[in-house]
């Protein structure tokens, strides 16, 4: 089953596609806030549990009071864990236990949910906590507000943005000081992803002001990243919840003009759509309940904002369309820079969601009767995208459209139910309804009935899911449709995929029909159709029919109505009844109507479904005969658990058989019981053996009397009979594969074992032949059969010990009693009145279960005991297996004993013997483990202060009644218990005497483990078997289906029922906690331990996993295996045993003890050292084993939580009411004690270290380096000095790799100190990121001043500055209150205290001229690859460190060295590498000199400056530019232009120098300075002599040149514009009052907009003067390379809507002149790029008049074809892309125009012009497309008619009567003749191929064929040509449906196109 139910799980997380725990709440609007408070001390929930999950167990459950009492000592444990500062281990574990309470279903009050909300929400963004212990707590607050329902927004909870916003600036908003913390890795930015998406829930709208005045300063685009990052934040942290009331502030129309203008300031970005349909559909969804926010036909949106919304949605799904390229350009979105964190993972979040979330939220019944409302929008989408959902016609789209159609539906859906279940409390008048409802139901259907036969497995799975979601909406309108495409199929008519389509939308349609009038009859018809589907030859359709058959069986009885009926009989009418109606589908074809609501009488419709149900019998009969056939031709299983099909299928089958079985009738099910009874009986199919047990298996759930007493005395007979006449299971078989002459001894036992689990007490009416058979089996059988025969027994214990259900009916006893009637079909069962049926086990169960184990048990106790002992009558010969035969079947045999009775075992027992107080009373503090001495009592500085409490503490633990049945202390209660101590001692024999004398016997040491695991977890619940997951998973996979939006558990009675089953495991799980130790467990964890590192890898392997199965369910068993693991770790290493390494590794690092190891510093320093001598090992497995674990060693030597800094307030909410602060403050003690006991092993450790990385060889030093980074480094002593040296000489080691390594330590080491002193040295302002800075300042602006924008801008042009502003964002778009600058001449440093001071000093006396002179040797090295040719930064950084302590004076080697060597390492910059060197060098100069006081400064630069002017001057080349780019973006990214005002005051004084021949010179000179222009960005002043300069020099005569002016051109201009608005109101004021799109941006200057003119004035004035045709480079050709670069690079970036006012009149015509240019192609090819570009360019609404226009006019006046032609491509591409913005009379106007260019004097236009109309059509809105259609067919039908070609031409050219002159030249009229019936005949077969899938054909079609083929098709020439190309694609585009088609056409019109259209062969 389990293949299937994988399978299914998968079908679920594509359907869902997002995490199934945050599906409610990620779509729902949440209850608003309410006024009245409810009393929240004693409410739970804001609504009641569906499902009584307590009520229905078969035990009394514990008290109310007794949860809550349990739930405030694990508070007050947590309290207590938080306030001690124990986070990593006391608090993490008491928010698993808490977790596990709450997944018991109890629930804690609204109040107590409230305090855990805030304190989890706290915990997880407290600064200081341990990664992993936050990760644990981020998750438990999504736990805890996991449901929209548990808390209401704003009434129970608010929560503040702000710590989570200070995380996020962390990542994104690069830190104010630059300074980078290498030492606390920061969190996981997805966790804090996730974090918000629930917590933005609980932002308080009234912050909405504070939160724009907070996020939005930081946006700019002149540093993308800026922009990306603000939308990303606002998309996490904007408060969507609805504003109280009479706050205008707050409405969203308030700020939402604000959004729109923020989304037009980056246009053709792919993340900016998402992010804004994100938001905006959130904002939709919260705001739809609230009746003071306006809402209108568009939802609360504006018409504009609405249909811009639109145009995004249709970008978005990437449509292709005609030539056009992408909307969107990627390498936009890749300047988004750090901001990708902020983005939500696409995969979980998929953009299809949203779109529908924001439509489907915004719908009401307003909506109806508007022409642009939303509901026409969708309509008008879907239409225009309907050709798309083609199975014929996938790609890219397909997924996407698929998952929006579902999306679509799932949201209707859950709105609908949650209306009317009165969830959703909402005004009135924005409800859904009935009219709405129908139109939402029909846009979607077409496309539906088209995705359902896609050829993409996940598109076909969502549009079956859209499929039951619109059936369930409007039945009548989807299930006619339905039937009549699924009958031709299930009838054998069409092809094979269509009938598995059909299969697969009959199974998901099932639980409408049969609930649906009329419909239902169908459904036994139905059931016969599929079952030729069930096929031996195609699995996977057998797959879906079984499926189609299990869920009509959870929803219909298989009872014969008609039986002790007079007025129907037989199933005669029903019959008469469905051929009539499948005569019906095929007559009216596909838009059938079935009205069976009005048409068809109540009683009528009983008669019929009564009479449909005498057809059962043959149905079952022949069903099961298709399904022994089936079985009788299975291949052979492969291995398994493959996931091949047969596996499938065999796990498929007892899941259709279940609900199969359980819903026959009395009558039935002894037919069946009969029929699957001789089957098993007569035949034997082995490969079948596994499928025909789980039906056996059902057969007997069903009714086990009825069921076993047919079975059991077969079987058993069978049996007998197989061993002793056939002498089956008398040999030892080696290999897997059972004997021919043992299968049907395996058969039987298999049948049998499955028939006698979870059947309950009918096995004991067979109690003595089950008895003996088991024990005659075990005596007589030897070989593979024997595991079937234990496993036998151990199914059977399991049946006579376990509790579960045994109940599968589809209705309650009393509805069997009284009789099934018609209305039971699909009846939906009350949920909160079931009544289960249960097994609990008897006395007389039990008894037979202990006499069982013992018969079986004692006896293979024994036989081992004489088989280790030799006394055994099977010897160990060393030759012969039998001896390890006997012994593993034995250790198999007591592994399923124990397993079998696990639930009788008591976990209890094991904390009896010693003296320990029991759990309950006990104080958890005091209680250790009994064999230990208590803590207190132990000398101070002994070992175990190292020890992780944790491990020996028994802690309390909380169990809850699961109705275990035996007593304590009665007679079976412990039998049971000293059979379980007796089978350990014997293991543990077994054990001994294995490793003694065989241990390379690998076939007993499986068992054995596999035993030893059994012994350990399986007690309370068979834990081995992971039974609660199995069972959770199957019952997922069963509901799936039956899950609806919006609904609560509406599931058939069976799956209710298992769900109470599945929540008893679930109780029975959460008892088997962990248990004390006992002698007898340490000795087996040994024995564990030793197999672990045995020579052979099997063995291990096996042990490896029952040990770590074993530590979980034992307390402090982990310090029981380490010391012994370690050891043989270390005689490992120094013997050279390779196995034993291995084995100690995977043991140690590779499974839950590392953590132990990791906190435990008793054994931590002995496996670093061993493990770093291992990694010397000569084997590469090891090698790579020990790369692996590199990892969790470093995360040993982190430093331990030192602080947390938390809100008193928070923790004090959960304080319990008694006083603990005794406990508290011992056990803060101990952990502090504990801490430094530690931190000062991890400095003696450091320290061995070192010295062991100085000696050793380099692979050991690097592991070494590695951990010595993080063991050494402390923020409190810096680091020993030892390790210092070690770092600063190794900087200079001669291998590469540990160079590196000590590089990155020597950067952080510096770093530390760095961030240690500018947090003024306290831990503190550390964690709180507080920084204090000399340099820094805080400038406050003249917001008020309307010149502070211009002046703040001018001063950037001078290089004197008072302070510098390296920042970019501020006053980009806002102007804050103050900005944060730096001191120009600062003349205090950093101050360093008395251990940072130490450190440095330290390093620099070690930075003497050989240090540099070494280091700047390596920097010249030839770099080992390609790869790392480039300038390196992190080499400049160090670099600068160390220039820094230069400066300080702090170093040995002075400036004046560093100049000499610099000179030897420049030589004269021949080779590349001597460039790359000095570049990294001096880089690292410059970035040392920032923030130093002035006259170093001056210094560095009068060094400096000379020769980089020389290099730039002189000395580039192709090889060495990048270097210098790279150096010049070190040196001016984020920095104020004046720092390196000569620098850049050089570049900018570059003009072009017409005369140099030195192209390359110029292009780079252009290049670094476009370079230094973008990391300037709008700081850069100085750009208009540089424009100027370019402008006149447009014609270059050098490509290079040209391309470098082009792009720095669209550079300049893009720096210049910025917003600057006063403040963040005005912003938003300004917005609003502009439209509700807010302003436009990037409008041109009145003098870029003459620059253009005057620039194409130029062109044309040159085009006019060059010679056409001429070859060579002329002004013109260079010209236009040089601005279509310019253009193409602006209309490729953000600002592109700066051209839009130039397309129609400047741009159009002279793009057209340029693509005609023959004899250039490279400026052909750039004038279509940029061409191309137009119509993607988003214009707003009301924009786009002058370019259609102009389109208009260049098509049809332009002289020249070729425009003409070209013009269309963007016709096209404008209509679609602009659907919703173009105003009806343009797109009429477009239309007209193409249509006339139809009757253009040149072929291709007219062939052009034909493809643009059928596409334009295609995509038009159903209403404009019916009009366009009539008014053109009616044009060119009359044109085709009224021209008819004369007689003569029609018989041949040359005829008798043409005058004598040999040829015949065509005449003017006659050529206009052809001319138009050419052109008629393109426009109506533009009209057809605008409709290529539509099926059946529209009603208009087959009479434009038939025109066709009558008056056009015999013509000459091109005329004929298109006349057939029109009729053969319309054929081809329809094989599918081609009977369907057929239909359309009357007999005339068929017999008309019969050989035009299809050519007969005989022709």
């Amino acid at each position: 089953m389990d293949g299937k139910a994988a399978q299914l799980a998968e079908l679920m997380a594509s359907l869902e596609g997002k995490d199934g725990a945050n599906d409610s709440r990620a779509t729902s609007p949440g209850p608003g806030p309410r006024e009245s408070r409810e009393d929240n001390k004693q409410v739970t929930r804001n609504r009641p549990r569906t499902y009584p999950y307590f009520r229905y167990l078969p035990y009394e459950v514990e008290s109310e009071a007794k949860r809550h009492a349990d739930f405030n000592e694990m508070l007050k444990h947590l309290y207590v864990a938080v306030e001690a500062g124990d986070f990593a281990v006391g608090a993490v574990h008491w928010t698993r236990e808490l977790r596990n309470w709450l997944g018991l279903k109890f629930d804690p009050t609204k109040d107590e949910r409230i305090r855990l909300v805030r304190l989890y929400y706290e915990l997880a963004l407290a600064p200081g906590v341990d990664i992993t212990a936050a990760e644990r707590f981020s998750s438990m607050f999504m736990v805890l507000t996991k449901r929209k329902h548990y808390l209401r927004p704003g009434t129970d909870l608010t929560l503040d943005w702000r710590p989570l916003f200070r995380e996020w600036k962390i990542f994104v908003i690069p830190s104010e000081s630059g300074m980078i913390h290498t030492q606390n890795v920061k969190r996981n930015y997805k966790t804090l992803a996730k974090l918000c998406t629930f917590a933005q829930l609980y932002f308080d709208p009234r912050e909405i002001p504070a939160i724009f005045e907070e996020i939005l300063p930081y946006f700019t685009t002149s540093f993308t990243e800026g922009a990306y990052v603000v939308t990303g934040l606002l998309n996490l942290l904007f408060p969507t919840a609805p504003p109280p009331e009479g706050e205008e502030e707050l409405l969203p129309q308030h700020y939402l003009p604000t959004f729109f203008h923020l989304w037009s300031l980056v246009n053709r970005s792919k993340v900016f759509d998402t992010t804004f349909l994100d938001l905006l559909s959130r904002l939709a969804r919260d705001s739809l309940v609230v009746p003071h926010i306006a809402f209108t036909e568009y939802g609360i949106f504006t018409k504009e904002q609405s249909s811009s919304i639109f145009t995004a949605i249709l970008r978005l799904l990437e449509i292709p369309v005609g030539q056009a390229t992408s909307p969107y350009i990627a390498a936009i979105d890749v300047a988004a820079g750090l901001a990708i964190m902020v983005e939500r993972d696409p995969k979980k979040h998929p953009i299809a969601h949203h779109i529908a979330r924001w439509i489907v939220m915004s719908l009401s019944p307003s909506a109806l009767d508007q022409p642009d409302s939303i509901m026409s929008n969708l309509e008008g989408l879907m239409q225009a995208v309907e050709t798309f959902f083609h199975p014929s016609n996938s790609g890219v789209w397909t997924k996407p459209l698929s998952q929006l159609v579902y999306y679509l539906t799932d949201f209707f859906v859950m709105r609908w139910n949650r209306e009317k279940s009165g969830e959703l409390e909402m005004p009135e008048e924005r409800k859904l309804n009935d009219p709405l409802k129908r139109r939402f139901v029909l846009c979607l259907r077409d496309v539906i009935f088209m995705g359902i036969y896609a050829k993409s497995g996940t598109a076909m799975n969502f549009s079956l899911s859209s499929l039951q979601a619109l059936a369930y909406l409007e039945p009548d309108l989807i299930l006619p449709g339905a039937l009549q495409r699924i009958y031709p199929s299930m009838q054998g008519l069409v092809e094979v995929h269509r009938t598995t389509s059909s299969l697969r939308s009959l199974q998901v349609l099932a639980k409408t029909m049969v609930r649906t009038k009329g419909f239902r009859c169908h459904v036994t018809t139905m059931l016969g159709l599929a079952l030729p589907g069930i096929d031996a030859n195609d699995l996977d359709k057998t797959l879906y029919t079984l499926s189609y058959i299990q869920s009509v069986c959870y929803s219909i009885p298989f009872h014969d109505l008609t039986k002790r009926r007079d007025d129907v009989s037989g199933s005669m009418l029903a019959v008469e009844w469905i051929t009539s109606e499948v005569g019906r589908m095929e007559e009216e074809g596909a838009n059938v109507q079935l009205d069976y609501q009005h048409g068809l009488s109540d009683i009528d419709e009983e008669m019929i479904l009564r009479s449909s149900t005498a057809g059962f019998p043959e149905f079952l009969s022949s069903f099961l005969g298709k399904v022994f056939t089936l079985l009788e031709n299975l291949p052979d299983a492969s291995r398994p658990r493959s996931g091949s099909p047969e596996e499938n299928v065999v796990n498929t089958l007892p899941a259709a058989f279940t609900p199969l079985l359980a819903s026959l009738s009395p009558e039935l099910y002894e037919l069946a019981l009969n029929k699957i009874a001789d089957f098993v009986g007569n035949h034997v199919i082995h490969q079948a053996r596994d499928a025909m047990a789980f039906i056996c298996s059902a057969l007997c759930k069903v009714d086990p009397v009825k069921a076993l007493k047919r079975l059991v005395p077969v079987l058993i007979q069978s049996i007998r009979t197989e061993i002793d006449e056939n002498g089956a299971a008398s040999t030892r078989n080696t290999g897997t594969d059972v004997l021919p002459r043992d299968r049907g001894l395996v058969w039987s036992v298999s049948m049998l074992s499955m028939s006698v689990v979870h059947v309950g007490d009918a096995v004991l009416q067979h109690r003595d032949e089950l008895f003996d058979i088991a024990v005659y089996m075990q005596q007589k059988c030897i070989g593979l059969p024997t595991t079937h025969i234990s496993n036998f027994i151990h199914h059977l214990l399991l049946n006579l010990t376990g509790i579960y259900t045994v109940d599968y009916s589809l209705y309650e006893e009393d509805v069997l009693a009284r009789g099934i009637k018609p209305q039971d079909w699909g009846m939906i069962p009350d949920l909160q009145n079931l009544n289960i049926k249960w097994h609990v086990p008897n006395k007389e169960e039990v008894q037979f279960a202990v006499d069982l184990l013992k018969a079986q048990g004692e006896s293979a106790l024994s036989q081992l005991q004489a088989l280790t002992a030799g006394t055994s009558s099977i010897k160990r010969d060393g030759v012969g297996k039998e001896w390890s035969d006997e012994v593993s079947r034995n250790l198999v045999l007591i592994r399923l004993l124990l397993s079998g009775v696990s639930v009788l075992f008591d976990a209890k027992i094991d904390s009896k013997p010693a003296n320990v107080a029991t759990p309950e009373d006990a104080d958890t503090d005091m209680v250790d483990a009994p064999s230990d001495t208590p803590e207190d009592h132990e000398p101070e500085d002994s070992d175990a202060y190292l020890g992780s409490t944790d491990e020996n503490e028994v802690k309390p633990s909380f169990v809850y009644p699961a109705g275990y049945t035996l007593k304590e202390g009665d007679d079976l209660h412990n039998e049971l218990h000293a059979f379980r101590e007796r089978a350990g001692t014997v293991l543990h024999e077994v054990h001994q005497f294995l490793s003694d004398k065989q241990e390379d016997d690998v076939a007993c040491f499986e068992p054995l483990c596999n035993a030893y695991r059994s012994w350990f977890v399986d007690v309370g619940i068979e834990r081995s078997a992971h039974v609660l997951d199995r069972v959770t998973r199957l019952l997922s996979a069963d509901i799936h289906p039956y899950k609806v939006s919006g609904l609560r558990k509406e599931y058939p009675r069976p799956l209710l029922l298992r769900r109470a089953n599945v929540y008893h495991l679930q109780r029975l799980r959460h008892n088997s906690y962990p248990r004390p130790k006992t002698e007898l467990t340490k000795q087996l964890f040994l024995d564990l331990a030793q197999s672990s590192v045995s020579a052979y890898r099997d063995v291990r392997r096996h042990a490896q996993s029952a040990g770590e199965a074993a530590l979980k369910a034992i307390i402090g068993s982990r310090t029981i295996v380490i010391p012994p693991l370690l050891s043989a770790m270390e005689a490992g290493v120094k013997d050279n045993d390779f196995s034993r390494i291995k084995g100690a590794m995977y043991s140690l690092l590779f499974g839950s003890l590392n953590k132990t190891i990791g906190r435990d510093w008793r054994f931590a320093p002995t496996l670093v050292k061993t493990y770093i001598k291992a990694s010397t090992a000569d084997k590469p497995s090891i090698q790579k084993l020990c790369a692996s674990a590199t990892i969790y060693i470093m995360e040993m030597g982190r430093p331990l939580e030192r602080m947390v800094i938390l809100d008193k307030e928070i923790v004090q909410a959960i304080a319990p009411s008694e006083d603990v602060q005794s406990t508290i403050d011992m056990k803060k003690e101990k952990l502090s004690k504990k801490r430094v006991r530690i931190e000062s092993k991890k400095a003696a450790l450091s320290d061995e270290l070192v010295d062991l990385a100085r000696e050793s060889h380099w692979k050991q030093a690097s592991r070494t380096a590695a951990i010595v980074i993080t063991l050494g480094m402390r923020f409190d002593g810096i680091a020993s000095e030892n390790m210092i040296d070690l770092v600063s000489r190794g900087t200079i080691d001669s291998h590469p790799g540990l160079r590196g390594l000590y590089a990155g330590a020597f950067v952080a080491l510096l770093s530390l100190i760095d961030s240690r002193a500018s947090a003024s040295h306290s831990y503190e302002n550390y964690l709180l990121d507080k920084q204090n800075l000399q340099a820094k300042i805080e400038v406050a602006t003249r917001q008020d001043d309307p010149h502070w924008t211009s002046d703040y801008l001018s001063s950037f042009a001078k290089p004197e500055a008072e302070y510098y502003v390296d920042h970019d964002h501020p006053g980009w778009l806002v102007w804050d209150k103050t900005m944060p600058a730096y001191k120009s001449n600062p003349t205090v440093d950093i101050e360093y205290d008395e251990a940072e001071t130490k450190a440095r000093t330290q390093i620099g006396k070690l930075l003497d001229r050989a240090w540099f002179s070494t280091f700047f040797g390596f920097l010249k090295q030839e770099p080992r690859d390609s790869v790392a040719d480039r300038f390196r930064v992190s080499n400049a950084m160090m670099l600068a460190y160390t220039f820094d302590l230069m400066n300080a004076g702090l170093t040995t080697a002075n400036f004046s060295d560093i100049k000499d060597l610099v000179k030897e390492i420049w030589a004269g910059g021949s080779d590349k590498h001597q460039h790359r060197a000095t570049a990294e060098i001096i880089g690292a100069l410059l970035t040392s000199t920032v923030d130093k006081p002035l006259e170093y400064r001056t210094m560095i630069w009068e060094y400096v400056f000379p020769m980089v002017q020389q290099v730039f001057s002189d000395g580039l080349t192709p090889e060495n530019l990048t270097y210098w780019n790279t150096f010049l973006h070190l040196v001016t990214q984020g920095k104020d232009p004046r720092r390196c005002w000569p620098m850049v005051d050089w570049l900018a004084s570059f003009r072009l120098d017409m005369e140099s021949n030195a192209a390359f010179k110029e292009s780079s000179k252009i290049r670094l300075l476009q370079q230094c222009v973008t990391d300037l960005g709008w700081h850069f002043q100085l750009e208009k002599p540089i424009i100027e300069d370019f402008l006149q020099h447009i014609d270059h005569p050098y490509k290079g040149v040209r391309e470098a002016i082009g792009s720095s051109l669209s550079s300049l201009y893009r720096t210049q514009y910025h917003e600057s608005y006063k403040d963040v109101p005005a912003l938003i004021r300004s917005q609003k009052e502009a439209s509700s799109l807010g302003t436009r941006p990037y409008q041109p200057t009145k003098e870029f907009v003459d620059t253009i003119h005057e620039t194409f004035e130029r062109l044309e004035k040159w085009r006019q003067e060059r010679t056409p045709g001429q070859q060579t480079p002329s002004s013109y050709t260079s010209g236009s390379k040089t601005v279509l670069l310019w253009l193409d690079t602006t209309l490729s970036s953000f600002e592109c809507t700066q051209l839009l006012q130039f397309f129609p009149n400047v741009f159009m015509e002279q793009l057209l002149y340029m693509m005609d240019i023959r004899e250039d192609q490279e400026l052909q090819g750039l004038a279509y790029h940029v061409f191309r570009h137009i119509p993607n360019i988003p214009h707003r609404i009301g924009e786009d008049a002058e370019l259609i226009a102009a389109l208009i006019r260049i098509g049809t006046t332009s002289p020249l074809w070729h425009q003409r032609l070209r013009v269309l491509i963007n016709m096209q591409v404008i209509y679609f892309r602009r659907l919703f913005m173009v105003s009806r009379d343009h797109q009429m106007k477009l239309l007209e125009c193409v249509a006339t260019m139809l009757e253009d004097t040149q072929l291709e236009v007219r062939l052009g012009a034909s493809t643009t109309l059928s596409g334009m059509v295609r995509c038009s809105p159903a209403a404009l497309r019916s009009k366009m259609v009539q008014d053109f067919n009616k044009k060119f039908t009359k044109m085709l008619l009224d021209s008819p070609l004369p007689k003569r031409l029609r018989n041949g050219v040359s005829g008798v009567s043409t005058p004598n002159t040999g040829t015949s030249t065509p005449t003017p009229e006659h050529n206009k003749l052809v001319l138009t019936r050419h052109a008629a005949v393109l426009g109506l077969g533009a009209l057809v191929q605008a409709f290529p899938y539509k099926s059946p054909p529209p009603s208009w079609i087959p009479s434009v064929l038939t025109t066709l083929a009558n008056r056009a098709n015999n013509d000459p020439g091109m005329v004929g040509k298109s006349v057939k190309s029109v009729l053969s694609d319309f054929k081809k585009t329809r094989q599918d449906t081609w009977q369907i088609d057929l239909k359309a056409f009357s007999q005339e019109q068929a017999e008309d196109l019969d050989g035009v259209l299809w050519k007969s062969y005989f022709a």
